[in-house]
């Protein structure tokens, strides 16, 4: 990693821990000799400075510090989309897959990433593209998932899905997500989906509440192309990038799902593997 001399940061709204922490964190990184860049959030916490907008805010930076939870961090993985600039994400919300390190370890955790004493996860997005006619009307890029879903209350969609080309199952269902190893532990676990180790070169297809109770979740290879055809009748349809973007679908638009070429890069706790972070947030061997 080079030499860090400018961070980004980006904090979760109205949250009173961000509110305490940032003054804190800024004159601890002042007295390193290290700038700082705020997105609109973070300077509010600040008490001024000067505001970046989410798109400007890493311009000229070295590392990216994500304070909240791993809403914060999907909403700031799609701005550093293409950079090849570390994040370093705290939590300061609940489940906290994503955003390993804890408020607790942020100082010793982040002066032992300036000193290049870290580990990095990368996470490889999904790039989704929404076709009308022959016309490509809107693209995206993803962390955790794509999710076609009705707008509609009670309302099933219907879908023809393709894989490479080959028909996988026309999916009559509450919704369809398809997940990248990094979403298989959000939306797509709540489904039944399984989960999938970050380093797999996967993708999974998890129905939401098929009717057909045979429609299981199918993973494929990262390398796959999934076309998925809207075909309801009306255009109720939504497609949703990782639960915060919403984009209305019509009969007929085609919603292309296939590995994008970009990654972004996680700082991790030296000493935190996958596995720990499942048997902490999901509870497991407990008694």
């Amino acid at each position: 990693m080079p030499v860090i001399e400018t961070v980004a940061i980006i904090s979760k709204p109205g949250s009173p821990q961000a509110a305490k922490l940032v003054p804190q964190l800024l004159a601890w990184l002042s007295a390193r000799g290290i700038g700082a860049r705020c997105d609109d959030q973070t300077a509010e916490y600040a008490g001024g400075g000067t505001p970046y907008s989410r798109e400007a805010v890493v311009d000229d930076v070295q590392l990216m510090i994500v304070l909240g939870g791993d809403g914060t961090l999907l909403s700031a993985a799609r701005v550093i989309s293409g950079r090849d600039i570390p994040i370093f994400a705290v939590n300061l919300g609940g489940l906290g897959f994503l955003t390993a390190i804890s408020v607790d370890d942020l100082f010793p955790e982040l002066e032992r990433a300036l000193r290049g004493e870290h580990r990095i996860g990368r996470r490889r997005l999904l790039r989704v593209e929404i076709i009308r006619g022959d016309q490509q009307i809107a693209a995206y890029e993803a962390l955790n998932d794509a999710v076609v879903s009705k707008a509609a209350i009670a309302r099933m969609v219907n879908l023809d899905t393709y894989a490479d080309g080959h028909l996988v199952c026309t999916y009559k269902a509450d919704g369809l997500i398809i997940s990248t190893p990094t979403g298989s532990t959000a939306y797509s676990l709540s489904a039944g989906g399984p989960i999938i180790y970050p380093s797999v070169g996967a993708l999974a297809i998890t129905p939401i509440c098929p009717h057909m109770l045979t429609n299981r979740p199918v993973i494929v290879n990262d390398t796959s192309v999934i076309t998925i055809v809207c075909k309801d009748l009306d255009d109720s349809s939504m497609l949703t990038i990782d639960g915060q973007i919403g984009e209305p679908l019509r009969r007929g638009d085609r919603i292309i799902c296939k590995r994008s070429e970009h990654c972004i890069r996680l700082i991790r706790p030296p000493a935190q593997l996958f596995f720990d972070v499942l048997r902490a947030k999901l509870k497991w061997g407990e008694r």
